[in-house]
């Protein structure tokens, strides 16, 4: 299959008033031609940044990379022209129409038939009777779709998309996903997305790589990396006030036959396991012995979020 991308060592260090910042530490993956790929983490992990290194907006401060071919370092005009990129903010001017916008983008990369692609890409993207409506007058889900079309209407071998659904309502964001798939079924394009939402991860990316602190924690498949967890996640809300009690009682149940992991998150219980049905009794009797009052539980297949959280302690949402 090959490398769409490989990197070695990457880093980002910001010089800041109060001393030096690293947002991204010694990054080391590779991408093969037509994956999709998911950078995961929370706000400031380093996904925004990586993903500006990768597309030359930032100069990495170490390491090296290549990006379809090119060297990010010696040959940064090779890697522009082979890659696409979707903003969080996008990129088109607020008073042009869509369909000029269209044909700004294909007259830039020096297209034979702008006008001709320009109706492909509207076509693609439903953006057809958008066509003569001026672009600060689309919905958010328009104007994302509008953004990739222009991110793709050169053909890059590459596309970044950063955090491509931010501020979409449900229904523009599950639209937006089926664009998105929509790209997993060519044979000619390798996907990049950030993302702080790890459903949307789970649901579109064959493999995914977690940043945390600017530092790669874990890569796998969404699968594969749900079934580290176990089979099952058994949630909790308990009383847990007294925080000797709490220790104690969580290495008991730690202790018990089928649990792989425990996690406290305030007065959260996340326990990951084979056999959640197995367990629960015994799981309930030792909070009970302990005098924990149980007020929910749930029992659930992991998901991408309780991995992050195992490997974290923390969710994506919360602030650190």
């Amino acid at each position: 299959m090959g490398s769409a991308i490989t990197t070695s060592g990457l880093g980002k260090t910001f010089i800041t008033r109060t001393g030096p910042v690293e947002a991204v530490r010694d990054l080391t993956f590779e991408v093969g031609k037509n994956e999709v790929i998911g950078l995961l983490g929370p706000n400031g992990a380093g996904k925004t940044t990586t993903m500006r290194m990768l597309s030359t907006l930032e100069q990495p401060t170490a390491g090296t990379a290549t990006i379809a071919g090119h060297d990010l370092r010696h040959d940064p005009r090779g890697v522009r022209q082979s890659i696409g990129l979707v903003a969080q903010s996008g990129g088109s001017r607020p008073t042009a129409t869509v369909r000029d916008e269209l044909l700004l983008q294909a007259r830039l990369h020096r297209l034979s038939d702008p006008m001709a692609q320009a109706e492909t890409m509207m076509k693609a993207f439903e953006l057809t009777e958008l066509a003569a409506r001026p672009t600060m007058t689309l919905s958010g889900g328009q104007r994302r779709r509008l953004d990739l079309a222009i991110g793709l209407i050169h053909a890059p071998q590459v596309i970044f998309l950063d955090e491509p659904t931010a501020a979409l309502d449900p229904p523009s964001r599950n639209e937006l996903w089926g664009h998105i798939r929509a790209l997993r079924a060519r044979a000619d394009v390798t996907v990049v997305l950030s993302t702080h939402h790890l459903d949307e991860a789970d649901a579109l990316c064959d493999r995914v790589l977690i940043l945390d602190h600017g530092k790669l924690i874990a890569e796998d498949s969404p699968a594969r990396l749900k079934q580290r967890l176990g089979n099952d996640v058994i949630t909790i809300d308990a009383g847990l006030r007294d925080d000797q009690v709490a220790t104690r009682t969580l290495a008991s149940i730690a202790d018990l036959p089928h649990v792989r992991d425990v996690r406290r998150t305030g007065n959260e219980l996340r326990i990951g396991c084979e056999n959640a049905e197995g367990l629960l009794t015994r799981v309930v009797l030792t909070l009970h012995d302990a005098g924990i009052d149980m007020h929910g539980l749930q029992v659930a297949h992991p998901s991408l979020d309780d991995v992050f959280l195992a490997l974290t302690g923390h969710t994506t949402a919360q602030e650190r």
